[in-house]
Parts: C-alpha cells; structure tokens; sequence
C-alpha cells in the first residue's frame, strides 16, 4: 500500500540559550490510506511538533517527509501550502474556528482559500455540517455552539477539501467524556465511510486503543506501544 505521508530519518533540532534542543532524532513513520495511528508520549516528548512536522507546517531539520509520494523538501513555501491544504486535514484540542465567521463558513474556508467560488464552498460546507450532524447550526457563530458542537465543526473543516489524512492533536483532550466520544465516533466513522487515514496524537487511552496502532513517541523516536 503506497504511503500517504512517510516520514524518513526524521529529525527536529531547536536552537537554544543552552544548546541546540533535539526534539526529533532520526525517526521513521509512514501511514497508508485508510489506517489509524495513536501517537502517545509524555509531556514535552514532541508529538506536538512530530504531528506539526507531518503535516508540513513545520519542516524537519533532517530527513525527509513525502506528501503522497512526493518530496516536499522539493516544494517552495506557497507550493507546500497548496499541497497540504489538499491532502492534510487538521483537527487540534482547540478547534482554532475564526469567532468572526459563522459555523459553515469555517468550514468552507479551506474551499476558498483553494480557489473554488463561493457559491460551490457554501453548498459544500452545508452539506459537511449536515454529515457530522449540525445542519441546524450553519448560521450559528463559534461563541453559541457548545465545546463539543465547536470540535464537530473542526472535524467538518478538516473534511472539506477531501484530504488523503486527518491529523488530530488531542481532538477530546478539550471535552467531557460524552461529548469526546461524539467526536471520536465522528472521526472513525469518516475513517470508515471515506477511507481517510488518521493520525492521533492523545493521552487518552480508551481513545489510542481505537486505532489499528499505538506507538509512544521518547527520545525523539517512535516505539511500539
């Protein structure tokens, strides 16, 4: 199965007042279309910035990330952008919508900011906030729309552009128990009906057992969990 993002001999180096900090160290990481990965790790460990690196809103200091086959070391800034915001779908803990735009209009923004016209990313994005279930909430700014609502929305920004991957960084971590599971249920019901592949970064055990992989990320690597 060809990779959807492949990362090769990956590393990530800070400069510091006290010396270079070495967040990432020669790690490896690929995930096929359709296959979900828990990515676990104590505080600090990085998978912040490993999850940020694969994503390509960060690049690494060494090695290599290939977006669907491709070198993105190769793509100037304004290439990457267009890549990532094709392939890659971003869910974080704080769901990052724009307070000053309805619920369906975060949604279309990825859709806008790839060049369709506004008529075609409006009737897109009322269609996504009717499969993740807020069809009711479209005109609905981010401040009336309760934590989970919020992160249901985040989900349906991720799915606009029909990404290959959904990057979730502790997509529960902001939510009680029922409403985090609401959300969890969303990602792997889109996992299954679009063959999406999903890469989560959590603490939260029940929610890494879901996923066909558990790895912990120490010492800047990635190890079987």
């Amino acid at each position: 199965m060809a990779a959807v993002i492949d990362a090769m001999n990956v590393s990530r180096i800070f400069q510091a007042p006290k010396g270079d900090l070495k967040v990432l160290a020669g790690l490896s990481f690929s995930i096929g279309k359709g296959q979900t990965a828990a990515i676990a790790g104590a505080s600090g460990s990085g998978k912040s910035t490993l999850l940020h690196i694969l994503g390509c809103l960060d690049r690494p200091t060494e090695g290599k990330i290939l977006l669907g086959g491709q070198d993105t070391s190769q793509l100037a800034d304004h290439d990457l952008a267009g890549a990532r915001n094709k392939n890659i779908g971003f869910v974080f803990q704080f769901h990052h919508l724009l307070p000053e735009f309805t619920a369906v209009e975060n949604v279309a923004l990825p859709l806008l900011v790839g060049g369709m016209g506004r008529p075609e990313a409006m009737s897109r994005a009322e269609e996504l906030m009717d499969q993740v279930g807020l069809k009711e909430r479209c005109l609905h700014r981010p401040s009336e729309l309760s934590g989970g609502e919020q992160q249901r929305v985040a989900v349906a920004r991720a799915l606009a552009n029909s990404p290959e991957v959904i990057l979730a960084d502790e997509p529960t971590g902001n939510l009680d128990s029922r409403s985090g599971g609401a959300v969890a249920d969303l990602l792997w019901r889109m996992n299954r009906e679009r063959n999406i592949a999903l890469v989560l970064v959590t603490h939260n055990n029940e929610l890494a057992k879901r996923a066909e992989r558990i790895m912990e990320l120490k010492d800047g690597k990635l190890w079987p969990k």
